[in-house]
């Protein structure tokens, strides 16, 4: 018997070598392009590790003159006002029902993404048990907790709501303003489109500024509510102005013949729509749906605008005190930090869906 071990491993060498000649120095021009934009990445990359790490001041009891003789980041900031960074108004003593009502969502979204979760009634008792405990534990008034109004809500906790109350009215709006529009029926499909076109044609801003200041003043006050929840449809909506879109395009994609093919064996309407048509058109659409997740939870910091405080709004406030006015870099750090984890785990979760969906299309 030959001996195979030595012998694959120095074509991999040697192969690796060669794709790293070939995609960054196959010509002198592409090598010199390689060698001057690997120098500017290191030079950034050592620049931000001497300012957050090597320089920094991590002491919690550091202040500003020892922040500014070490010349690097101040990290005391974070541990001094995180309180404000991340629970924003919510009153002091009542912050540990924010932070727990910020690991329900944590645990609820975490559960969705499990594929053993994937049933319809597992998912609506996850979310509808999830939901209830949040707004008991932010919004008070019950098995002793103390009543907290929606106008105090503030920091991650705000910024959470929003955007999970966003996706989850969103979503099914999306979906039949999407069937809507490709119905056969002039009478549905025509006003189905001039409602998406005419949401995609306004900004943002300019809607949740007319469901937080405007409708008040037209609507009858039965059916005024609370001003967050006003905002919060208002978000749906355009959320699902768009997504419906995108999920028109999935449609649009799928061959012709398999809903005829599926008519010819006699499913109905529903059936086809549920196990053939809608499976298929989530995911020719799924890069173009995460994408439009990530833009919603993005666009949460435009709350502010209407007078609430997001995870923005109160990283702003936590550094304008007199002795943490210098530090605003750290700060927004920390800030971008939650928002890159979020994004990133919600791309990567998007792939491990991509690769599931076509392992299971080359199966079947």
């Amino acid at each position: 018997m030959t001996q195979t071990t030595p012998t694959r491993a120095v074509p991999r060498r040697r192969g690796l070598w060669r794709r790293l000649r070939h995609d960054y120095a196959a010509t002198p021009a592409a090598a010199l392009v390689t060698l001057v934009c690997g120098t500017i990445l290191v030079a950034i990359a050592w620049t931000l590790i001497d300012w957050a790490i090597l320089r920094a001041t991590f002491d919690p009891a550091a202040g500003r003159e020892a922040c500014r003789a070490a010349g690097g980041a101040c990290w005391p900031v974070i541990a001094a006002r995180w309180r404000v960074i991340l629970f924003g108004l919510y009153p002091y003593d009542e912050q540990w029902r924010a932070a727990l009502a910020c690991l329900v969502v944590a645990a609820v979204i975490l559960l969705s993404c499990l594929p053993r979760m994937w049933g319809l009634g597992r998912l609506a008792a996850i979310w509808a048990t999830g939901t209830a405990l949040f707004y008991l534990l932010m919004r008070g008034g019950l098995f002793g907790l103390t009543p907290v109004n929606e106008q105090q809500w503030g920091g991650l906790p705000l910024t959470l709501f929003v955007f999970v109350a966003t996706a989850v009215i969103g979503m099914p709006m999306a979906i039949v303003l999407a069937l809507m529009r490709r119905s056969s029926l002039p009478g549905i499909a025509i006003p189905a489109g001039l409602l998406i076109d005419a949401i995609r044609s306004l900004p943002l801003l300019s809607i949740l500024f007319t469901c937080a200041i405007v409708l008040p003043l037209v609507l009858p006050d039965f059916l005024i509510g609370e001003k967050l929840y006003r905002v919060v449809f208002g978000a749906a909506l355009f959320f699902a102005a768009y997504q419906a879109e995108i999920i028109r395009g999935g449609f649009q994609a799928i061959p012709r013949g398999q809903e005829e093919a599926a008519k010819a064996l006699g499913l109905g309407w529903r059936q086809r729509l549920v196990r053939i048509l809608l499976p298929q058109a989530f995911r020719l659409a799924l890069p173009a749906t995460i994408n439009q997740f990530v833009i919603a939870f993005m666009e949460t910091a435009l709350i502010v605008v209407v007078g609430f405080m997001d995870l923005l709004a109160s990283a702003n406030t936590a550094f304008r005190t007199g002795e943490w006015t210098f530090a605003h870099v750290e700060v927004y750090a920390f800030i971008a930090a939650i928002y890159f984890a979020f994004v990133f785990g919600l791309s990567r979760y998007g792939a491990f869906l991509e690769a599931r969906m076509d392992a299971g299309q080359q199966r079947s």
